[in-house]
């Protein structure tokens, strides 16, 4: 059973995925997002999803998105680039700039979604740069 990012969860969906998994199918997410941006501010993601299911199988789901290295490791790959000569740009600092840095990647985090520049103090480690916009790296380039 695999659990990725929309906005048209039902609850027989959600049902249904619980009965799979308890009945012995894997459990896989394409990310552990709790929340992800909208307009009208933060709204429930993948993750979210992911813990209710979680709760009543008492299965994790393996995730196979970011942070997990191996996406950039395989996406790399197929495109022929090198960790030296590629970015991570992302809005979270627990899954973008996580995932970047595992893969070794540079990390640019993007103040216009999730994480905001008081938060990133919260977390062990660092981005290699920090920039208000997507529409900013155009000045970095």
């Amino acid at each position: 059973m695999v659990l990725g990012e929309t906005r048209t969860y039902s609850f027989e969906a959600i049902t249904m995925a619980i009965r799979l998994i308890l009945a012995g199918a894997r459990f896989i997410a394409t990310n552990p997002d709790a929340t992800g941006p909208s307009k009208d501010g933060p709204m429930p993601a993948t993750g979210a999803i992911a813990a209710l299911i979680t709760k009543a199988t008492g299965r994790e789901p393996y995730i196979v998105g970011k942070p997990n290295p191996m996406m950039f490791r395989s996406a790399m790959n197929q495109i022929d680039a090198h960790s030296e000569t590629t970015a991570m740009i992302g809005d979270r600092m627990d899954t973008d700039i996580i995932a970047g840095m595992e893969a070794g990647l540079h990390t640019v985090l993007v103040l216009s979604g999730i994480t905001q520049r008081e938060d990133i103090a919260a977390y062990p480690f660092r981005p290699n740069q920090v920039l208000d916009s997507v529409a900013d790296l155009k000045n970095q380039i």
